[in-house]
């Protein structure tokens, strides 16, 4: 049987398609789910996609922070489900608490997008369980606000606690400590700016992008 896994839609979503066609060929059953239903059916994993959810009108995330569908989303996490979020899925999971920091404009003030290099710094998660410890993995970046930050002390905490998961090898955004995607408390939430669902066939430049959406469908089997 094929994992049922959960893609949310909000207005705004533009990668919700990509993500299905990439974990289709994980081998998983996505199902599309918009942001004002509440029930994600039985799904055993949830991928919050990028775009523009609520077209960033007042913060990237803000407004798709409060959806219904967040609230399910909180519950799945919280009786031990794995979620993803994907640049805007990353900033609306940091908006809404289930990760920590915040997403702000790029250092240099502009968008930013072209493939770039990650460093994959924890491999405990199952959601990196399919990722060979100390992989690089060469993925796209399609943003403007994606300079992870966070206060100095918080910083300390998530690196003490082997939160971060990915590190940009040239940090393209300014993020603190080069920090491309992070970890919550318990491991069963990730957020990465990267797209690795861009990167799932060798026709788009590279298939980096499946290790890790692998390892979510992995996770959820």
């Amino acid at each position: 049987m094929k994992p049922p896994v959960a893609v949310t839609v909000f207005p705004g979503t533009n990668c919700e398609h990509d993500v299905v066609r990439a974990l289709e060929l994980c081998g998983a059953a996505p199902r599309l789910v918009w942001h004002t239903e509440t029930d994600l059916g039985e799904a055993r994993a949830v991928v919050v996609p990028g775009g523009f959810s609520f077209g960033d009108y007042l913060r990237t995330g803000a407004i798709a922070r409060f959806s219904p569908v967040l609230g399910a989303v909180q519950d799945h996490v919280t009786a031990g489900g794995y979620v993803l979020g994907i640049c805007n899925g990353f900033q609306i999971l940091c908006e809404a608490g289930l990760l920590p920091g915040a997403l702000a404009g790029n250092a240099g003030g502009r968008f930013l997008c072209r493939f770039t290099d990650v460093l994959v710094e924890r491999t405990a998660s199952p959601l990196l369980a399919a990722v060979p410890p100390g992989a690089v993995l060469r993925l796209p970046i399609n943003h403007y606000e994606g300079r992870y930050v966070l206060p100095a002390a918080r910083l300390a905490a998530v690196e003490a606690g082997g939160l971060v998961a990915l590190r940009y090898v040239d940090n393209p955004n300014g993020s603190a400590n080069a920090i491309a995607g992070v970890l919550n408390d318990t491991g069963n939430v990730l957020g990465l700016m990267p797209h690795p669902e861009r990167a799932a066939e060798s026709v788009l430049g590279s298939r980096d992008g499946r290790l890790l959406l692998g390892s979510l469908v992995q996770a959820a089997a």
